[in-house]
């Protein structure tokens, strides 16, 4: 959860997954097959077991040896995909006692390992021995497979590779590599794979699965599409419900995960995996008591799963338990001690919580058992960045930044978490458990992998988790990109709203929440979804409010769904009052699902507030909808200008016609009229962004025309409605400049947009600072100048010097001379800091 920009993710579509939609369905695990191919009957018995078809498989059979490794292997599958466990151990044992390194052998060890059977390691040993002699693909495959199993990835990945180089186009066995990469986080190898096993066998389930499996932390809704293409081919394909079960469960769809749960263990009612998703869904809805007899259930069966724990763990982290996630994770290790995995997600569920000395202590730990985790070693490399921070910490935050950064920017941010978390604590008469975290990376992926143990989170900007705050910090992303101060301010409203509500608040109101109080602290913060929301209005393309939490799951609708849900917070206040707003926290905060908090909290539900929501909506953006409209004469974009005027007489209220007719006019030459033109555009939708705007059109054709205060006036209205519009910001201040206008009213707030949006400007802080010292107010003439002297500016003895005088008119004398001094050292001659130094030494005030 975190404050995202306008472009979320979508950073595997490269790959061309999409030529993979077409296809198959799925078991969990692939079958390596032989590049002998086996009888025309056992390979239609694999199809059939491959197809969910599992009580074909002993017809087909029936004829073939029960001894032959392959049979055996087969006929075992058949068994373990509905759960009878004991009865497919005693199919494939004699037969693996027989041939330890057989395709009956692996099963066998694969089962043992997944029951917590002791001897599954000497059995999956005696397997994996096959590679060292094989030169045939389809064992290269089986050893492969069972040194995977046993943790050695290296051996595994080359054993596959060795296999694929003889049998380049085997489904079976590319999907079982896929499955080997996507164990270690390598998605982008992955999806190499299952593609190569698909244009091979369109119709084979397991590389079909891998896919959606590869692609869902980028793309869940095509994932999703991909595993529900594995049930129409195999509806008795228990990893796809389990898969799509759990997606349902992130979306806030619980019911529906529990009805695809139990499809799944009516199929295999020893499902373990199916179990251990039930258990986490009855953990998250507080179901304690059916928690515990879920667990049992599992561990009767295999007494060393833990992750019926970790799962648990993993989906709380997913529901903000970041605390709760780190106790289950334990318990998890508690039963399977060593296990990589689990010491993986408890290391990332304590950066989570604040312990980074903790968390680097059992990353390690994993990383010394599991070298090839992507995640755990990226989260070791970040940790190592880490190091070099600078740390501050003013009463309950403590602020980490690069040392490089924190000269400039460490006041500003401590001096609005303050104000951030003293606001918002007041409103809701709430004050958050400390100590309050917060971590800003100059370097994105290291933001990224902060959170999630991987680079990428394009479209994402900060991040809370509860009592941790990060986010990208003004170096990460060029200037005007984005608004580092409401980005803070939005995930101290998350600390906020997720504490209050016992981590239990739903993603929309969260998120709702923390936009609105961005609007609530700067109004122009808030801009820049305006226009498009009218637009989707007039589509018919908002969303419906019961499926706004699924929404922030769907790259295509997460920047709706944040603008969409800080709406629906806007008409719960206005309805309900801020006091509603606190009494639905509490609700949530109580363990009750949203139907339930929002009939005992404000008596209504979703369907009542839909209503009352579109009219609020209506009232709000009806003018700004009927300005969007076009006339509906065609493609009048191409009419000429003889054409277009008078349609744009006929059309007065039509912001497209309007800001077409006045191109069209500047192009002719005729400036006058297009910039009245471009006026009633403004006018007409005053909040209209982008480099073909009505205002920066004016300010442009002012400039062309030498009309420096025309030009000015446009740009203001250019960075009223564009808060990230630093190029526009910065050109006003030199146009002002230009213009000899001085007055601190007008100067003031232009500098401060400079700033916000590049901390790193020197020139502006300097301003800043002088317009400081000019009303009295010296404390923020020091934090300007400090920030100018850490800047490194060309003249650093007129920055010494600026500083001195700062601290000297705020009665610090001692300060005064030191940086005096400092100047002094750099320029002996400089007049102006002679003069400072004489008057601190003769007393002068």
């Amino acid at each position: 959860m975190g404050r995202l920009g306008l472009q979320p993710s979508c950073r595997l579509a490269a790959l061309g997954v999409a030529a993979i939609l077409v296809l198959i369905a799925i078991i969990p695990v692939a079958i390596a097959q032989s590049s002998r191919r086996p009888a025309p009957s056992l390979e239609n018995a694999v199809r059939a077991l491959v197809e969910g078809r599992f009580d074909e498989v002993a017809a087909l059979t029936a004829k073939l040896d029960p001894q032959d490794p392959h049979v055996a292997a087969v006929k075992a599958r058949a068994l373990i995909a509905r759960g009878r466990y004991q009865q497919a151990e005693a199919e494939l044992r004699p037969v693996a006692q027989r041939v330890p390194t057989s395709e009956a052998a692996l099963e066998l060890g694969l089962l043992l390992q997944m029951l917590g059977r002791n001897d599954a390691v000497a059995t999956l040993n005696r397997v994996a021995r096959v590679v060292a002699t094989a030169d045939d693909a389809g064992e290269l495959a089986r050893g492969a497979r069972a040194l995977r199993a046993l943790g050695d990835f290296q051996e595994a990945n080359a054993a596959y590779r060795d296999a694929i180089s003889l049998a380049p186009r085997d489904a079976a066995i590319n999907a079982a590599w896929g499955e080997l990469f996507l164990e270690k986080y390598q998605r982008g190898e992955a999806l190499k794979s299952f593609q190569a096993a698909l244009k091979e066998d369109p119709r084979y389930a397991p590389a079909l699965l891998g896919a959606a499996r590869a692609l869902v932390d980028d793309n869940p809704p095509q994932a999703v599409t991909i595993a529900k293409q594995v049930l129409d081919i195999n509806p008795a394909d228990v990893g796809a419900h389990v898969f799509l079960a759990g997606e349902a469960a992130d979306a806030g769809n619980r019911d529906e995960a529990r009805t695809l749960l139990q499809k799944a263990l009516s199929i295999n009612p020893s499902s373990l995996e199916a179990m251990s998703l039930v258990a986490a869904l009855d953990y998250v809805e507080d179901k304690n008591t059916d928690f515990d007899a879920q667990v049992a259930k599992a561990l009767a069966l295999a007494p060393r799963h833990g992750d019926i724990y970790r799962t648990a763990g993993d989906l709380a982290a997913r529901n903000y338990r970041f605390d709760e996630a780190v106790t289950l994770t334990r318990r998890a290790l508690a039963l399977d001690q060593g296990n990589p995995r689990s010491l993986a997600a408890l290391g990332v569920h304590l950066l989570r919580t604040g312990d980074e000395p903790g968390a680097r202590e059992v990353l390690e730990a994993a990383f010394k058992i599991d070298g090839f985790d992507v995640v755990t070693f990226n989260l070791l490399q970040m940790m190592d960045t880490l190091d070099g921070f600078v740390t501050s910490q003013d009463g309950d935050i403590v602020l980490r930044m690069h040392k490089d950064e924190a000269p400039v920017l460490q006041d500003y941010v401590l001096r609005l978490a303050r104000q951030a978390l003293a606001t918002m604590g007041k409103r809701y008469a709430f004050t958050p458990k400390g100590p309050i975290l917060i971590e800003m990376f100059p370097k994105h992926d290291d933001f990224a992998v902060r959170n999630v143990g991987l680079p990428g989170m394009i479209g994402a900007l900060g991040a809370c988790f509860g009592r941790v705050v990060t986010l990208d910090s003004p170096k990460a992303r060029p200037p005007g990109d984005f608004q580092w101060e409401a980005t803070l301010w939005h995930e101290l409203a998350h600390v906020i709203t997720i504490q209050m509500s016992n981590q239990r608040v739903p993603r929309w109101l969260t998120e709702g929440i923390s936009e609105y109080e961005e609007k609530l602290q700067r109004p122009d913060w808030g801009r820049g979804m305006d226009v498009a929301f009218a637009g989707l209005l007039n589509g018919g393309e908002t969303l419906k409010l019961r499926d706004l939490n699924a929404a922030f799951t769907n790259p295509k609708t997460i920047t709706l769904a944040y603008f969409q849900a800080s709406l629906l917070v806007e008409h719960l206040v206005a309805t309900f009052g801020d006091t509603g707003l606190h009494r639905l926290l509490a609700a949530y905060g109580r363990g009750v699902d949203t139907d339930a908090a929002l009939k005992s909290a404000l008596d209504t539900d979703f369907d009542q507030l839909q209503t009352g929501f579109d009219r609020s909506v209506e009232r709000r953006f009806g003018s700004l909808r009927a300005a969007l409209k076009t006339p509906d004469i065609g493609e009048f974009a191409r009419m000429p200008l003889e054409a277009l005027r008078p349609l744009a007489t006929e059309h007065p209220g039509s912001y497209p016609v309007q800001l077409l007719l006045g191109r069209k006019l500047r192009e002719a030459g005729d400036f006058d009229e297009a910039v009245r033109a471009f006026e009633r555009a403004a006018a007409l939708v005053p909040v209209a962004t982008g480099p073909d705007s009505p205002n920066i059109q004016i300010a442009q054709v002012a400039l062309e025309r030498k009309d420096t205060g025309r030009a000015i006036t446009a740009l203001h209205g250019v960075i009223a409605s564009d808060f990230n519009n630093i190029s526009a910001a910065r050109q006003l201040a030199a146009l002002m400049r230009e213009a000899n206008l001085s007055d601190p009213a007008k100067v003031r707030p232009v500098y401060e947009r400079v700033v916000a949006l590049d901390p790193f400007d020197a020139e502006a802080h300097g301003v800043l600072g002088r317009l400081a010292l000019q009303r009295g107010d010296g404390e923020t003439a020091i934090r300007e100048f400090r920030a100018v002297v850490a800047l490194g500016p060309v003249d650093q003895a007129a920055a010494f010097t600026d500083l001195a005088e700062s601290y000297f008119k705020s009665g610090r004398r001692a300060e005064a001379r030191k940086h005096t001094l400092a100047a002094l050292e750099i320029a002996p001659s400089y007049e102006r800091a002679q003069d400072l130094l004489l008057a601190l030494a003769e007393g002068r005030p």
